[in-house]
């Protein structure tokens, strides 16, 4: 590739040079090809351990003049091709130009900026993102590609310098960090070190640091540990590390692949050695955790941050931290953690300006909102670009909000100063309805679709005045009092300054009545509840009637979501959740309904309107508990996962005893699942979920380590799980909120777990403090960390648990051992796996749906396929190969979809692998008929169509049943995939017709034609090609082809007599009998079958007098009449043949098509024609009806009985292989990635 020209000093040092003329010079690396002896691997050594694009290159080209001592590197190249082609084109296009100056400095000058148009000129067709790459960059990327045999569509993300431990010995290299491979290569004193592993197949992924090991990076798979170790900067090398992993994960879990993304700001000059993809990685981490902090959309792009203070009037001081920028908000956190955290949504923003600047208060930028708050930044480093970005996306900020929550015209910078701004609600009193208020109770059919626009508890509760309710009124009065006070001096809605104080108020409990306004403003649903206003009415109107398999479940669980709450004892409330869950199920299909959603969702629709409560669940299952709701519950499993580990942690005697009784994960994952609300009395758990929405996750943690603590003395006298879980229950049903004013709702689980002596009553906020005081150090960064290791734990042994699911799916007669299986599920998968990473250009439907069964989940594709039979088959046809991979990939994709499961691929090695001589033979029989030969393939496979007799037409007929019957099924599972997800009913079915089938007897086989006899032929012979017993297999399947041509010769005699007979005459071979209607006109038959063409000259007379004669002795002596040929129902077929011929093996061996063993796929070309066993040529003679006897067939019985008499096919058939080795091999050719091509490689079709 041309190089951006550069400087080199030292030009012979370690480069040999190979061409040169007056201007260029080309050299080859020393060490590089041929020889290179001491000198070459000290070299290799040295490119390796110091200078990673060394090795890319081993040859280059530099530009000299005669005086100059400087050189200039102009190009280079990895092969010697490549840079030939360089060469070639500047001494064909620049060296008579150049020898016109008479300056050096002018041809220098020249030169570099005939190189530098060259390269802007093949960048201009790159990919927007190509010229981002730094060349240093791009070099790595090539060395990495032609290092590890990677395509094109592998990105380098990064490439670091460090030592991998090989035993005790640290060998020094380069770590290439890709999308989806961690590879590295050491080159040391002629010891070579190559290692690719996926991401998909890391299982820990650690930094630590042992005595034998300083601090390093562990990365396991279920196979291997690998250390590295002796990073430069091993905390960046992690993080990434960890980003890739993540995204690997995430692609098992949902299957989205790695997508760059094209709205990342672009660079103004590209960073040296800083790929895109890593810039990309480094802005998308930063935006996870802008989003997380302050609970902003998914859709939030951090624009960028720095430092400032913030002035807080309620304690008269400037806060130093960080102030953040996106799309839609400024935010900003103090250093300290609990000091101060602001969120201002730019639609709420009036005025920004830039105030005077004093030594008291440098640079100041003052930001006012339409609920008249103003907000003091200063010490901004950058303040005017800073204003300039905020102006920017003001401009692009919707100008008018349509929803009624949110009403009043919207200022921007162009607009400081509207003469009357109203205020609206969310800044000055708490969100009330955001639709028309519920006159009536709703009726679910009708059209119009009703929301109910407050909290079900204001409908419900009997509103009694706070006096009457004594003590506890008097304590809500004081809570709703200091909230109050806490809005006037901190602001109230979303710019409320949350500090220390909000958390202790918090914690105190919130108030019924402002416990909707407040969850939307802790959650961020808010955000997105007025940034979308009519989404969740628009998503009611489009889900109300639709049927799904999501849809079935919330009908089935309605009825038991707080059943004992008096909201949901009737058609207002069941309404109402049905609505929400619904349309959460319409809107995010990938997760569509889990259970636990409805307990969650009716206790939201208790404290808030329908649409506050659908945005409530938005935020909950996409961002504040990811995962948690899909179907396999990953999020809260990996939270359970950071519990235990916890619980080692801070509670270790406890812990051991957890372990032993296996009773963590019985009882968290409902804890987890359902914030304590189906575990604890409704007014306590509701407490518990005013924390999570302030705190998140943390506090859930925090809640349930303080209940192990408190219940540790008698879990730790627990004898069994039973026990330990009746200890534990009984003490959440006795956690009380004294201080609520609802009427106390019977809790069922008390009723169940109540014993004689009830344990003492605990208050839930002591419970929280307890939590607080003694496990409040846990951070939110921590726990992310926590929960990435947890992930790759938990997805890989969900990936296992299916992997064993589908193995069990698999019949017993399959014949592979289940490790066999196991091993055969992993390549297949992995091949999957690939497609997704490189196959931009595959169909949509090789995508992976996580909701489907295991066994659907993995599938691949014709060429997918092709590339995994040529490394597993048995029977290796060399360039034949992938046409005979492409026959059984039709064979067993019955649906017609153009992908095959795991299942279907296994049936078909199986096949290959087990089974007697028989099925093995079936096997091959069937790969040569439709629909596994195809019309390109054997031209008179059409033909084949109108020959056979009824016996082949009833044949025909089932088949088309079979494949109508398959369209159906095709049909049936558009129809499915069209209600999402796809209703498992259908799998089912499908399951239950496999399992009918009946097994297929040698009867039930079609006839085959003469054209795809060839084909059997052709087959036969590739696949000895590479056998030690090549040549007598040979000698035998040339006498076994002969043998079969005759006995196809005598059936289709039969068949030419048998027309001839009287419609209504009946044949010996009565359930054959057949009428002229049934079969076309057969064309007038030569007496003499060797008459139809010239035999060839080199031919024994002797032999085809013998062979006439036969057939003739055959046709007299015959006491069997054969029709079409068909030995069906009469034994084998020796009985087509007297006792004279069957003895004469002699002539019958030397009656071969061709000389024995030398028939290869060669000599049977299109113009061959086979007929009683002669090859002619059908340009002598020119037949009737086209090139091939459409009269000629054969049955599988016959085959069958011909290749018995030949020991050596039998032994060929009979031997056993160990798939074992080859699944091996492939293992290394993943791990390698030698990928073939997609092309098929043309096959010699006959």
């Amino acid at each position: 590739m041309w190089l951006g020209p550069e400087e080199v000093l030292v030009a012979n040092a370690l480069w040999v040079t190979e061409r040169a003329n007056p201007f260029f010079v080309l050299q080859r690396r020393r060490g590089h090809g041929k020889g290179g002896g001491l000198t070459g691997l000290l070299v290799g050594t040295l490119d390796v351990v110091l200078d990673s694009s060394a090795r890319v290159a081993p040859y280059r080209i530099l530009h000299q003049t005669q005086d100059s001592q400087v050189y200039w590197t102009v190009a280079c190249g990895s092969s010697r091709k490549e840079i030939t082609k360089h060469w070639e084109w500047l001494e064909n296009n620049l060296l008579q130009t150049l020898s016109i100056f008479d300056n050096e400095e002018d041809i220098t000058t020249f030169v570099k900026g005939k190189i530098h148009g060259i390269i802007a000129e093949e960048n201009k067709n790159l990919q927007p993102q190509g010229d981002e790459d730094p060349g240093k960059f791009k070099e790595a990327e090539l060395k990495m590609r032609k290092q590890f045999g990677m395509p094109e569509g592998e990105k380098l993300v990064n490439y670091y310098s460090c030592s991998f431990w090989k035993g005790r010995v640290p060998r020094q290299g380069w770590l290439y960090l890709t999308v989806n491979h961690l590879c590295f290569y050491s080159f040391l004193l002629g010891k070579e070190v190559s290692l690719v592993v996926q991401w998909v197949d890391v299982t820990r992924l650690e930094k630590n640091a042992t005595l034998l090991f300083p601090e390093s990076i562990r990365v396991d798979t279920r196979d291997q540990e690998l250390f590295f170790s002796m990073f430069l900067n091993i905390g960046e090398t992690f993080k990434l590390m960890e980003q890739l992993a993540n995204l690997a994960m995430r692609q098992l879990l949902d299957s989205e692949g790695f997508l760059e993304d094209k709205a990342l700001p672009r660079p103004i000059r590209p960073h040296k050695n800083i790929s895109a993809l890593k810039r990309d990685l480094d802005a998308r981490a930063k935006n996870e955790c802008y989003r997380a902090t302050f609970r902003l959309p998914k859709d939030e792009r951090l624009d960028g941050h720095t430092g400032c203070t913030l002035w807080t009037p309620f304690n008269k001081l400037h806060i130093p931290g960080q102030m953040f920028i996106s799309n839609n908000y400024i935010c900003f956190a103090s250093k300290e953690e609990d000091a101060c955290r602001l969120i201002i949504p730019l639609r709420e923003v009036t005025i920004v300006e830039k105030a005077d600047s004093s030594s008291v208060l440098p640079s100041p930028l003052s930001i006012s909102t339409k609920s008249k708050m103003t907000f003091l930044f200063a010490n901004l480093k950058d303040r005017d670009f800073l204003v300039q970005r905020i102006s920017d996306f003001l401009q692009k900020t919707p100008s008018k909000q349509t929803g009624s929550s949110a009403g009043g015209a919207k200022a921007s910078v162009s607009d400081p100063a509207p003469e009357s701004l109203p205020t609206p609600q969310e800044a000055s009193e708490p969100p009330t309805s955001p639709s028309s208020p519920l006159n009536s109770p709703p009726s679910f059919r009708t059209q119009e679709i009703p929301t109910t626009s407050q909290g079900l508890l204001k409908v419900f509760q009997k509103s009694s005045p706070m006096e009457d309710l004594g003590a506890k009124g008097a304590k809500e009065k004081m809570k709703e009092e200091s909230w109050n006070i806490h809005f006037f001096e901190y602001g109230r809605g979303m710019c409320m300054y949350r500090t220390a104080k909000t958390r202790e108020l918090v914690l105190k409990g919130i108030p019924e009545s402002l416990r909707g306004e407040l969850w939307l403003l802790f959650s961020g649903a808010w955000n997105e509840m007025v940034t979308h206003p009519g989404y969740y009415a628009e998503l009611v109107e489009k889900s109300m009637g639709k049927y799904s398999l999501a849809t079935e479940e919330i009908e089935r669980d309605l009825h038991r979501s707080m059943p004992e709450h008096p909201a949901f004892q009737n058609e207002l409330g069941i309404a109402a959740l049905r609505r929400v869950l619904t349309a959460y199920a319409f809107r995010n299909p990938t997760i569509g309904y889990c259970q636990a959603m409805n307990i969650v969702t009716s206790v939201l629709l208790l404290y808030g309107s329908e649409e506050e409560a659908f945005w409530l669940l938005v935020a909950l299952c996409e961002r504040m508990l990811p995962d948690y709701y899909n179907t396999r519950v990953v999020g809260a499993l990996v939270d359970q996962g950071i519990f235990e580990e916890l619980t080692r942690d801070v509670l270790p005697r406890l812990s051991e005893k957890m372990q032993e009784l296996g009773v963590i994960s019985s009882i968290s994952l409902s804890w987890f699942l359902t914030l304590f609300l189906s575990v604890m009395p409704f007014e306590s758990a509701v407490v518990i979920v005013d924390c999570f929405f302030y705190e998140g996750i943390k506090v859930i943690l925090q809640v349930a380590l303080a209940v192990l603590d408190a219940n540790m003395e008698q879990l730790l006298d627990c004898s069994d799980e039973g026990e330990a879980m009746t200890v534990l229950g009984r003490y959440l049903d006795n956690v009380v909120n004294k201080q609520s004013i609802s009427p106390p709702i019977p809790h069922l689980h008390a009723l169940l777990t109540s014993g004689d002596d009830p344990p003492a009553e605990v208050d839930i906020f002591d419970l929280l403090r307890v939590s607080y005081e003694k496990f409040s150090s846990l951070r939110a960064d921590d726990i992310e960390q926590m929960r990435f290791k947890q992930r790759l734990k938990v997805i890989q042994s969900l990936e296992d648990s299916a992997k064993r699911s589908v193995v069990r799916a698999i019949p017993g007669d399959i014949g592979f051992s289940m490790e066999e299986l196991e091993d055969l599920y992993m390549v297949f998968k992995a091949k999957h796996l690939a497609s997704q990473y490189w196959g931009g250009n595959r169909s949509a439907a090789i995508h992976r749906d996580p909701s489907l069964p295991y066994l659907e989940q993995y599938r691949i594709d014709a060429s997918q396929f092709r590339e995994l039979f040529a490394s597993l088959t048995p029977w290796a046809c060399g360039s034949h190969t992938p046409v005979l991979a492409g026959r059984m990939f039709r064979l067993l994709d019955q649906n017609k979809d153009s992908l095959i499961n795991f299942k279907e691929f296994v049936t078909g090695m199986s096949g290959m692998y087990h089974g007697d001589l028989t099925e093995k033979l079936k096997s091959l029989y069937k790969l040569h008929l439709p629909p596994a030969l195809i019309p390109e393939e054997a031209e008179s496979a059409l033909e084949a169509a109108h020959y056979f007799t009824e016996d082949s037409s009833s044949e025909a007929l089932l088949q088309e049943q079979q494949e109508g019957s398959g369209n159906e099924d095709t049909q049936e599972r558009r129809e499915e995939k069209g209600t999402s997800p796809p209703d498992y009913r259908h799998y089912l079915r499908m399951w239950a017709k496999e399992k009918e089938a009946q097994k297929e007897t040698i009867k039930d086989l079609p006839k085959m034609n003469q054209e795809q006899f060839i084909e059997l032929c052709k087959t036969l012979y590739n696949m000895f090609s590479e056998d030690p017993m090549e040549q007598d297999l040979y000698h035998a399947i040339a006498t076994v082809a002969s043998l079969l041509l005759r006995i196809g010769e005598v059936g289709k005699k039969f068949s030419a007599l048998s027309t001839k007979k009287p419609k209504d005459g009946a044949h010996s071979g009565g359930h054959n009998s057949t009428t002229e209607e049934d079969e076309p006109p057969t064309p007038k038959l030569h007496q003499d079958p060797t008459q139809e063409c010239q035999p060839p000259a080199a031919g024994d007379p002797q032999a085809k007098a013998s062979g006439n004669m036969h057939i003739g002795r055959a046709l007299q002596d015959s006491h069997v009449t054969v029709e079409g040929g068909s030995g069906e129902g009469q034994g084998s077929p020796s009985l087509l043949l007297s006792d004279d011929e069957t003895k004469d093996d002699m002539s019958m061996s030397s009656y071969s098509v061709v000389s024995t063993g030398s028939l290869q796929c060669e000599d049977l070309t299109e113009d061959t024609v086979l007929v009683g066993g002669e090859a002619c040529s059908p340009t002598t003679t020119p037949r009737m009806g086209g090139t091939v006897d459409t009269d000629w067939c054969i049955s599988f019985e016959q085959i069958l009985a011909s290749i018995l008499t030949e020991s050596v096919l039998v032994n060929f058939f009979e031997k056993r292989v160990d798939i074992g080795l080859k699944i091996k091999d492939q293992k290394k050719v993943e791990r390698q990635f030698s990928t073939s091509s997609d092309h098929e490689p043309p096959g010699v079709l006959g």
